[in-house]
């Protein structure tokens, strides 16, 4: 590397420095089959050929008329198509926006409205989609193929993407827009957050340092946006047999086999995807030997997947990682740190280094400034604001929403931190990159509820939005939740509330098939005795009973308890009190 591309904040200049250091290690590996001997039979790319592809990509942009600084709407499959459309779209200057393909067709337009964005890089069903859906589409000025003139070049022996000349990088400041990317919207409306090049350095910086990854990992990443992070982090991506939109469908078989086969060292997945994985591993009395670690994140873990963990990863462990969109890494907890029979909440671990967390009273109005919050005692639950240098500032063209997420103002704490915290830091980038953003703190509300215990450990109770508030206090999901869960019957459950704010009358909803109103009476009797062994739960009376809960797209594991909430107003429920 140069001494221009160590103070370049462009993320891309990462796959140049892979493709230089590491030129002949994989890269990527795409399924493409099974051979005769069942193996799956993947195409395989090192770092120096994934460096040549991006730039193939970067010369079809230009020559399409991309410009830098242009948002482009990224709709391409995942893998090979995404890793190589972004970063070049990184290297070229250009904003990449990357939507959901999950979300539905209206949220999904609705975004692509909202983000405006002046080209599109899609396949032929994506380019197809823009001319129907004018109205959403009519920023869009410039459409860029995706996919076929590319790899055609792919061939069963190999690869050849040509004798490309190394496209130059882009030279962008750690403030300059990076990417559009979308939240889930599992409380609401998916929101466009605004991504620096300096928050996806630190994004690296922290997931390298927290987890001890070491360039030459292999990584099997079942949520594809998180495949973008391996090229700076040195780690072959195996490209899972998983459909992004609809996840939760996964063969676990597959991805064990994938896991086996390639001795994967590293896999990210949500609770859903690792509960069939441990499940499959434990009915055919398989264990992944080669895992190091499994990052589990998109909702809490569940007290049996942290046991059963201990079993399929006998030489690793299951970490779960504490963020969101908008702040992403926070926090972390691994298996051993868990005490999987609590029911106060799901502990998510301590602040990683260079995160700030504090505890402030819930509020549904806009914070201005840190002064104009209280902060609560050690032990009490309120809401979870986070700061650091990978707190997002802004959501695109939102301002409102950004007013009620974001806070502004110092936290003397943190200011007396800061010399230690820069000391942790050790190239000139980084060392910008994190005075940027002690310059201009910014706290994100993570729209949670939690507490932080006498360890200094944090505590996740449930969504602000879902908390419960009854006429004798609030209720928060988790810890309800979690003492029902303790019945061999119930696997997902969710609190929600009926009535008005205030006098809401609390409920549980279980995620189950009964047979007829007898059987569920019998069920209701014993979950409200289960009820009454825990004063956060005395006060719950009412069950209903869901055959399948809707979740969100992305982790399949994000219960919409508003929705429930909806349903359950004109559904038929059962109260239970054994002491009437």
């Amino acid at each position: 590397m140069t001494a221009n591309d160590q103070t370049n904040a462009n993320i891309a200049r990462h796959l140049r420095a892979m493709a230089e250091r590491q030129p002949q290690s994989v890269a990527l590996k795409v399924p493409r089959g099974r051979t005769r001997a069942g193996d799956i039979d993947y195409l395989a790319l090192t770092f120096s050929e994934l460096d040549q592809e991006v730039a193939v990509w970067c010369t079809r942009l230009k020559a399409a008329g991309v410009n830098r600084g242009d948002r482009t709407l990224v709709m391409v499959r995942p893998g090979l198509p995404l890793i190589a459309a972004v970063f070049a779209l990184f290297r070229h200057g250009a904003v990449p926006v990357v939507i959901d393909p999950g979300m539905g067709l209206k949220n999904f337009l609705t975004c692509v409205t909202r983000s405006r964005p002046r080209a599109l890089v899609g396949i032929p069903s994506a380019r197809i989609i823009s001319r129907v859906f004018r109205g959403a589409f009519r920023s869009v000025k410039v459409r860029v193929a995706a996919g076929s003139s590319l790899t055609s070049r792919l061939t069963a022996g190999g690869v050849s993407v040509g004798a490309a000349r190394p496209s130059e990088i882009a030279a962008n400041e750690a403030g300059d827009l990076a990417a559009i990317l979308f939240t889930s919207g599992s409380t609401g409306a998916p929101k466009g957050v605004c991504f620096e090049h300096g928050m996806f350095e630190a994004q690296v910086r922290l997931i390298r340092e927290a987890y001890a990854i070491e360039p030459g990992e292999i990584d099997l990443p079942m949520l594809p946006i998180f495949a973008l992070f391996n090229p700076a982090l040195g780690m072959t991506t195996i490209v899972p047999e998983i459909n992004p939109r609809r996840p939760a469908d996964v063969d676990p078989s597959r991805i064990v086999q994938a896991i086996q086969q390639e001795k994967v060292t590293n896999s990210f997945g949500s609770p859903t995807l690792w509960r069939k994985i441990g499940a499959h591993c434990r009915a055919h009395n398989l264990t992944l030997p080669t895992l190091r670690r499994v990052l589990c994140a998109g909702a809490p873990v569940p007290a049996a997947l942290w046991q059963d963990s201990r079993v399929f990863l006998p030489a690793g462990l299951l970490h779960s990682p504490y963020g969101a969109t908008e702040a992403l890494p926070v926090a972390t907890v691994s298996g051993p740190e868990v005490d999987s029979s609590s029911v106060r909440g799901a502990c998510v671990g301590r602040a990683l280094p260079e995160m700030e967390i504090k505890i402030i009273a819930v509020s549904d109005a806009p914070i201005a400034t840190l002064a104009d919050a209280r902060e609560l005692p050690q032990g009490e639950i309120g809401e979870i604001i986070v700061r650091g240098p990978v707190v997002t500032k802004i959501y695109d063209a939102l301002p409102e929403a950004t007013r009620l997420a974001k806070i502004q103002g110092a936290s003397p704490k943190f200011q007396e931190a800061s010399p230690n915290v820069v000391s942790l830091v050790t190239s000139p980038l980084s060392l910008a990159v994190s005075g940027a953003a002690n310059a201009a703190p910014v706290w994100h509300r993570m729209g949670d509820c939690g507490y932080v215990d006498v360890d200094g450990r944090i505590w996740f109770c449930g969504r602000k939005a879902e908390r419960v508030e009854t006429a004798h206090g609030t209720l928060h999901t988790e810890p309800c939740e979690q003492v029902f869960r303790l019945h061999a019957r119930v696997g997902r459950c969710a609190l929600i509330g009926l009535g008005e704010s205030g006098r809401q009358r609390p409920a549980m909803v279980i995620e189950a098939k009964v047979a007829d109103s007898t059987e569920a009476r019998r069920f209701a009797r014993e979950l409200r005795a289960l009820a009454q062994q825990h004063p956060h739960t005395a006060d719950i009376k009412f069950f209903y009973f869901h055959p399948a809960f809707p979740v969100d797209v992305r982790h399949n594991a994000k219960i919409h308890r508003l929705t429930l909430a909806k349903w359950a107003a004109t559904a038929k429920g059962f109260e239970s009190d054994p002491k009437r």
